[in-house]
């Protein structure tokens, strides 16, 4: 096995990519060459005192929260650590059956775009939002991939509350990224693709990819206080592939960088036509100098049409505004804005250490990580060190920014996070491990394995000036034995690894919801203490809601809606008795919580129904639609436990043909006739 690593670590570059499915398929293979050898390795990897060191006890608390991205599920999972307990599920750009997120009518418009409903995104990498440069615990940022939107959610509820869809994107990977202070979240595209800019059509043959084909880097502005975004301009940028971004701290916090590949502008075949160059780029842009031009009127406009979608705090309902332009920036009329900066080839993760001046491009095919220099970079653009020039945007010579590369840390480096010690830890993909080398001297200095086929790593802070250099979290695509066999879709897994130490030790494995990709981590009393424990009723100003059960009531509006204004509190629904509906009207349930207390939500659900249950936080009113198919009686009752009569919280429809001179009528222990209301 040593030999082969070997032998691959010293091949030429030219043959990397072949050898680096080589090497994944021959290392993963040894899992079942022998199983108890494997089971033996990972046993004596893990730490003797890892059972104590997880340990949480009843009723205490976690250290730390963490945020893992779902991949393709589209939502985010929160985990504890170091328990690896799993806590919550956060719905972002999926339907969850659990509370009716996307189903209850209320919440639909978070899901709005401009290609219509689209219930599902491919969710990649949380970002929490900062303060001087540190994480502050108020809302997680989080990018669909799919399907371009930025997502926001508050961390005083735990709920998405902002959902903006992004023009001129094309798999909003790079995203999304902010700035030390929260001036701006930045995205930027993963598929350049042809833009619309005069509105006429975008219909481009194929073969005009070099030419017609362009990337965009969005600019979304942060309300300080309330968090709200709103994208205030684009740079239009060459026709790569942007994979990656992270900003810079320190002496680089008006620097944003990102991993850029396929700098051939291939459009067929990338695996071949992407890997011409000898290498690619990493995107340099000075945000501010950027934000300067485009207030000082440098910003062009042109049309767009995309969907920004906001959840209103006090009436719990989701608006969208459909906006109809975007600003954009072309960098060959911005002088000193952007930058190139020449990177291994198929770079994938950039991660720019606590003080600012290291850069670190992991190149998956490359044997090497190189590590650039925010001093010399700055240099070389003053001394104009440029190799030439890409669409109008200068290139620096490598050598010019180029501070050091760390040796054979092993094969397919992905991406680095630090300690905040001195030290950085990168994944490894194809050889499964973890390396830890110096910033000092760029020596690798420990290497842990892990379970298999590292993607993202996290450190809580990892990013930031700070970190929270305790443990680190490998998030593994592959789990083969692992865990017990469920089926050719397995689970993910994360490793929790102990570095506070000189050598790393593994504490724990836990399988994780869906595909994580990244993850961010954060200490628990920076977001629990900002949990909101009391939900005022008198604050919800819900169209349909009702603030007491003398006001519940059932009205006919036309000929084929009813409306049913409800409130649900431990442990009855008011009414519990419905007659009078026919077959085919359309009936709203406007069910509003009367309890106030943080953890007593209700449920509500009607046997038939095609959508959900919807789950009502205290406080607040939300709304079923229900379309009965046939006469009969239906049930309804409360779906999430609330006491210990929840069982006895349920209540009946009647539903007669349609045509019927049923009369409506609605009860809680008492009929009441409801005022017959004019055709409309």
């Amino acid at each position: 096995m040593e030999t082969l690593i070997t032998k691959l670590k010293k091949a030429a570059p030219k043959a990397a990519l072949l050898m680096a499915v080589a090497a994944g398929a021959a290392l993963q293979g040894c899992s079942h060459i022998s199983g108890s050898e494997t089971a033996n390795a990972a046993t004596t990897a893990v730490d003797s005192d890892a059972a104590s060191a997880v340990y949480v006890a009843p009723g205490k608390h976690d250290e730390l929260y963490s945020f893992l991205s779902g991949g393709f599920n589209g939502q985010v999972s929160v985990y504890g650590i170091p328990s690896g307990r799993l806590l919550k599920i956060i719905p972002v750009f999926t339907q969850h059956g659990e509370n009716g997120y996307g189903y209850s009518e209320e919440s639909k418009a978070m899901l709005m775009t401009s290609h219509g409903f689209v219930p599902w995104d491919d969710l990649h990498h949380p970002k929490l939002s900062r303060s001087k440069g540190m994480t502050d615990g108020r809302w997680l940022f989080v990018n669909g991939n799919n399907t371009p939107r930025v997502a926001r959610i508050d961390l005083s509820t735990f709920e998405t509350v902002e959902i903006m869809e992004i023009p001129n994107s094309a798999g909003n990977h790079c995203s999304p990224y902010p700035t030390n202070n929260n001036e701006y979240v930045i995205a930027g595209t993963r598929f350049s693709v042809p833009l619309d800019m005069k509105g006429n059509t975008g219909d481009v043959s194929l073969d005009k990819y070099e030419e017609e084909f362009r990337g965009s880097i969005s600019f979304i502005k942060v309300d300080q206080e309330n968090g709200d975004m709103d994208l205030d301009f684009q740079i239009l940028v060459p026709g790569f592939d942007y994979d990656l971004a992270n900003g810079g701290k320190g002496p680089s916090e008006d620097w944003v960088f990102f991993t850029t590949y396929n700098s051939e502008k291939a459009g067929t075949l990338k695996e071949v036509g992407a890997s011409q160059n000898d290498k690619d780029y990493l995107a340099a842009i000075n945000w501010k100098l950027a934000a300067k031009y485009a207030k000082e009127g440098k910003a062009r406009e042109m049309p767009a049409n995309y969907y920004h979608n906001k959840m209103d705090k006090n009436t719990h309902m989701a608006k969208s505004t459909v906006k109809k332009k975007v600003r954009y920036l072309l960098p060959e009329e911005c002088p000193g804005m952007m930058y190139l900066l020449p990177a291994p080839k198929s770079p994938h993760g950039i991660d720019v250490d606590p003080t600012g001046e290291h850069m670190v491009v992991s190149g998956k095919l490359a044997s090497s990580i190189p590590v650039f220099s925010f001093s010399k970079m700055q240099e070389a653009i003053k001394n104009k060190q440029f190799d030439g020039e890409k669409n109008g945007i200068p290139v620096l010579k490598y050598e010019s920014v180029l501070k050091a590369e760390v040796k054979e840390p092993g094969l397919g480096p992905l991406h680095t996070e630090f300690d905040g010690k001195g030290n950085a830890y990168t994944s490894m993909f194809v050889s499964s491990e973890v390396v830890k080398w110096r910033l000092k001297d760029f020596q690798v200095v420990d290497r842990m394995p892990v379970y298999y086929s590292v993607g993202h790593l996290m450190i809580p802070g990892g990013d930031t000036k700070e970190p929270y250099g305790k443990y680190l979290v490998a998030m593994n695509k592959i789990t083969k034995d692992r865990y017990l066999p469920t089926g050719p879709e397995l689970a993910h897994s994360a490793q929790l690894i102990d570095i506070s130490g000189e050598k790393m030790k593994m504490l724990l494995d836990f399988p994780t919801v869906a595909e994580p990709h990244y993850a961010q981590a954060i200490k628990a009393d920076l977001v629990a203490p900002r949990s909101v424990k009391f939900h005022k009723l008198d604050e919800n100003k819900h169209p349909h809601a009702v603030k007491k059960e003398g006001e519940a009531s059932v009205k006919r509006e036309g000929k084929n809606v009813v409306r049913v204004k409800m409130t649900a509190i431990r442990s009855h629904m008011t009414p519990d008795n419905i007659e009078g509906v026919q077959v085919g009207d359309t009936v709203y349930f406007h069910v509003t919580n009367l309890e106030q207390d943080w953890d007593v939500p209700h449920g509500f659900a009607v046997m038939g129904a095609n959508t959900a249950e919807t789950l009502i936080m205290p406080g607040a009113t939300q709304t079923l639609k229900w379309v009965p198919k046939k006469a009969g009686v239906y049930p309804f009752y409360c779906t999430d436990f609330c006491s210990a009569l929840h069982q006895e919280m349920q209540g009946y429809i009647r539903v007669s043909p349609k045509g019927s001179n049923v009369p409506i009528t609605y009860s809680t222990g008492k009929k009441k006739t409801a005022p017959v209301a004019s055709a409309k």
